[in-house]
């Protein structure tokens, strides 16, 4: 690696040597050699020796049955620990200044002071700001949590080793446990046995609360209030909380029949005791630290006239927090429960501790106040007792069934065949009404039962509980007020916000219709309260479109909505449906967020965070601090100085490029009639059901073909063999064809001046870098018909034209010429990558030969999995 990159080459270095004493400890010299020779030949292959290359080929072919999969597992591992020095460098007190930007809010601050913004629009922005991440159980985390946890500890070592004053007991002792850790992963099984269950999903994101964000988010509100002060003489009230963390596992039952009514009332279960138990420790330190005597009267008369009062409050809390924890305990177990006072609500627990902060200050002892009991605060604020608030996900085709069965059942007719205003004049006239809909004597279908026991678990829960209902496939107005009268007939008494998620081209593109013909009527506008949320899919309109022509269209849709709502006095919030791929939505936050259309961070953020990109990015307390300072200079920046408003002429262009990009990808994709083979032969999306990666299928429909695909899975498959296709497919082609119109100079106007358009370039400049048209073409060679290798040549070709129209536009000579850290990172990787995808095509080759493969064959394949999954790190 370069120079400047010191810090990091040597934590990667130790790291490696450590791995390569744990596999000769393991398996022996022999196996070491085998594995040095083959990062040697891949090395010299990828800086562009043929012959290396060739060899590299022979000798994984050559590989003895027993060699296989440690051999795979050497480089799988290998990624993990260079992804966990490449986290923890970014956070390093060594970090290179071209890998760690300036603080970005100091940064943004500084904006500020040169801009005409007003310091009261500036505190009004600070005071609205929201961030609300919400954690998914999207399947593409392929590392187990025991895992992660040893890849955390793994980084608290190299923490502790840059330390310059380190003792050299300490030092060895500190390698010594880096090497046992490294020495666990070795030999524990990184490939789940079996496909983890919506509750084990919902404990894997509790646990990334408890290790990460329960400190994160007390640690960033209170850097955030010290910049604040220093910047602007302003400091965040008590009860801010600009953070709040919602959660869909447990709640997403879009094409998942495993969640069920009953799972979503465990995991809500779950969370509050995960959330007693957390406050239960806090409470014991603060027990620990406030022995002070000296109180305000309010204090005095809540401790009963007690000598230490602090302790006597925090007494009583624990006492209140372990009944809650036996409770909880005794309802997930279906024992009786012991009849006792528990916490029902977050006030319990704010109004003591903030009676004892307000003491403290007033009692001259505002330094303690300051402390760990105002992190408790924080927590309070943004976690409250139920630790998450739980999002429901229903498909809307289920909605639309439940009714129909009731109006059939009443001799109505059936619903499902009324026209949209047959149907919503039947929804309003029923949410207006006093008298049940629902009959008593009626028996549902099971799949109608669970809608309805769902919403009936819905009603049961304290609204606090809860955070939105998700309509996937949203389409219509009556999509959205059939789910406002399922709740009401479960006697919900509390206003949930429904939430209509745009997901498809065509849903895009009618969202503002969609949303104004709500807006106009009356029941709705009194119900809502001024308040609507709507989330933009980015997945499914990329798989629908490819990724420029949904990408236009998400913008397009947010900057009509915002419109819309601005109009009819209504507060919108966007949620947004991003995953870590390109085809997915997935960009660097800061810039995603700035090329957003003006005004669309208005109502704050509110974002998905799934898979592993909630451990590369909220995995780690430092980082997960990092992430948030990222998201809040943007929605401020975004707020406060806004981008421009696109130029007429940049739209009509952005018309175009979409049409011709949505042409092109569709033609391949459903137009070409070698498609679906080639998908399927080139790439391992058949094998990638028996990794058992999430508790959700692949499909939808698990009879239908790609078209019911996941969006998911399906750029996981492309990522395998490095073609990365829905990433790119279709936008480089219509670049090239406006540049052939005569239309460079516009485009490079837009890149320049528009960060919506030079966001979409960097992005697929990013994707173009982690593609591999030599590993492609070995996939084609090892596993397609030849019948089929000339659809892979096409792509390949396409692939070749793309980058140079993307360069041509950027005026780069190379790809991510703007981002040379970004560029050496997945240079780095891909050393690794390479073997591991050249195996895995040798896997893929035998595996499909045998009728009945080994075990052991395919556990090797999943490591391969895994391992390239690991090395591109945005893979779905």
């Amino acid at each position: 690696m370069n120079d400047k990159y010191n810090a990091l080459r040597s934590n990667v270095s130790t790291l490696g040597h450590l791995l390569g004493n744990t596999i000769k400890a393991a398996h022996g010299e022999e196996l070491l050699d085998k594995v040095e020779e083959i990062r040697q030949l891949s090395k010299s292959a990828a800086a562009g020796n043929d012959d290396d290359r060739d060899k590299l080929i022979d000798v994984l072919q050559q590989l003895p049955n027993d060699q296989l999969l440690p051999v795979a597992r050497a480089f799988s591992q290998f990624l993990n620990l260079t992804n966990i020095a490449e986290q923890f460098h970014t956070t390093s007190r060594h970090c290179d200044k071209q890998v760690c930007n300036p603080d970005s809010i100091d940064a943004l601050f500084e904006r500020l002071q040169q801009s005409d913004v007003s310091e009261t629009d500036t505190d009004k922005a600070v005071e609205d700001l929201k961030i609300e991440l919400v954690l998914t159980a999207h399947p593409t985390e392929v590392a187990r949590r025991t895992t992660i946890h040893k890849l955390v500890q793994i980084n608290k070592c190299l923490s502790q080793l840059e330390l310059s004053d380190i003792s050299s007991q300490e030092r060895a002792s500190t390698e010594l446990r880096l090497e046992q850790l490294i020495a666990q992963s070795w030999h524990s099984d990184e490939i789940r046995q079996q496909r983890p269950t919506p509750v084990d999903e919902a404990r894997w994101g509790y646990a990334v609360i408890e290790n990460s964000l329960w400190q994160a988010v007390p640690d960033f509100i209170r850097q955030f209030d010290q910049k604040l002060e220093q910047n602007r003489g302003y400091k965040l009230p008590i009860d801010a909380a600009p953070v709040q963390i919602s959660s869909w596992m447990g709640g997403d039952r879009d094409g998942n029949p495993f969640v069920t009514h009953a799972i979503t009332r465990e995991v809500l279960l779950l969370a509050r005791w995960k959330a007693a138990d957390l406050f239960l420790q806090d409470i014991q330190a603060l027990n620990n630290e406030l022995s002070m005597v000296k109180a305000n009267d309010e204090v005095n008369a809540l401790a009963d006239g007690a000598h230490e009062p602090y302790r006597h409050i925090l007494r009583e809390l624990r006492t209140l927090l372990s009944n809650t924890l036996d409770v909880l305990h005794a309802q997930l177990n279906d024992q009786p429960a012991p009849s006792v006072p528990v916490l029902t609500e977050t006030d319990q627990l704010w109004q003591p501790l903030h009676a004892i902060y307000q003491s403290l200050h007033e009692c001259g002892m505002g330094i303690i106040a300051d402390g760990c009991l105002l992190d408790t605060l924080r927590r309070v604020q943004c976690f409250g007792i139920n630790l998450i608030k739980l999002d429901i996900r229903q498909e809307s085709t289920r909605h639309a069934n439940a009714l129909a069965e009731v109006t059939r059942y009443l001799g109505m007719g059936d619903y499902s065949q009324w026209s949209e205003q047959d149907k919503q004049a039947f929804l309003i006239r029923e949410l207006s009404s006093q008298r049940p809909l629902l009959p008593l004597k009626w028996t549902p279908s099971d799949e109608v039962q669970e809608v309805l026991n769902t919403c009936r678990t819905i009603a049961e829960q304290p609204r606090e509980a809860l955070g939105s209902y998700v309509i996937s496939m949203a389409r219509t107005a009556s999509d959205v007020l059939a789910v406002h009268l399922l709740l009401k007939e479960a006697g919900c008494q509390f206003r949930m916000d429904v939430c209509p998620l745009f997901e498809t081209l065509d849903d895009l593109n009618n969202a503002e219709s969609v949303i104004k013909q709500l807006l106009n009527i009356d029941w709705y506008r009194g119900f809502i309260q001024n308040f609507q949320m709507v989330m933009i899919g980015y997945s499914d309109s990329a798989k629908d479109a490819g990724v420029m022509s949904a990408g236009w269209a998400q913008y397009k849709a947010m900057e009509a909505l915002v419109s819309v709502c601005e109009e009819s006095g209504v507060d919108l919030v966007l949620f947004h449906g991003r995953g870590g791929t390109i085809g997915r939505g997935g960009a660097p936050a800061h810039a995603a967020l700035l090329s957003q259309p003006p005004k669309s961070l208005k109502g704050g953020l509110r974002v998905t965070e799934q898979g592993e990109m909630i451990r590369f990015k909220l995995g780690l307390p430092e980082v997960a601090v990092n992430s948030l300072n990222m998201y809040t200079s943007a929605i401020l920046e975004a707020n406060l100085l806004p981008p421009p408003e696109p130029k007429q002429h940049w739209r009509e262009r952005m018309d175009a490029l979409s049409d011709i990009s949505c042409d092109a990808y569709r033609s391949i994709v459903r137009g070409h009639k070698d498609f679906v083979p080639y998908f399927r032969a080139a790439t391992p999306e058949l094998e990638l059901g028996k990794l058992p990666l999430g508790s959700r299928p692949s499909k939808r429909n698990p009879k239908g073909g790609v078209e019911s695909l996941r969006a998911i899975p399906w750029i996981f498959a492309w990522s395998q063999n490095r073609l990365l296709l829905p990433a790119w497919l279709g936008a480089g082609q219509a670049i090239q064809h406006v540049i052939d119109q005569g239309h460079l100079a516009e485009l490079e106007e837009m890149c320049r001046e528009w960060p919506f358009f030079s966001t979409r370039l960097g992005m697929l400049e990013m994707v173009y870098t982690k593609t591999s048209l030599s590993t492609s073409k070995y996939y084609d060679e090892k596993l397609v018909p030849s019948s089929l290798w000339s659809l892979g040549e096409t792509l390949r070709s396409r692939l070749n034209n793309d980058i140079r129209a993307v360069l041509m536009v950027e005026n780069s000579d190379h790809l991510m010429e703007q981002d040379p850290w970004g560029a050496e990172a997945i240079r780095l990787r891909n050393i690794y990558v390479e073997p591991l995808s050249m195996l895995q095509a040798e896997l893929l080759s035998r595996t499909r030969a045998e009728e009945n493969p080994t075990p052991e064959l395919d556990n090797t394949l999943m490591v391969t999995i895994a391992g390239i999954a690991a090395g591109l790190r945005n893979t779905g």
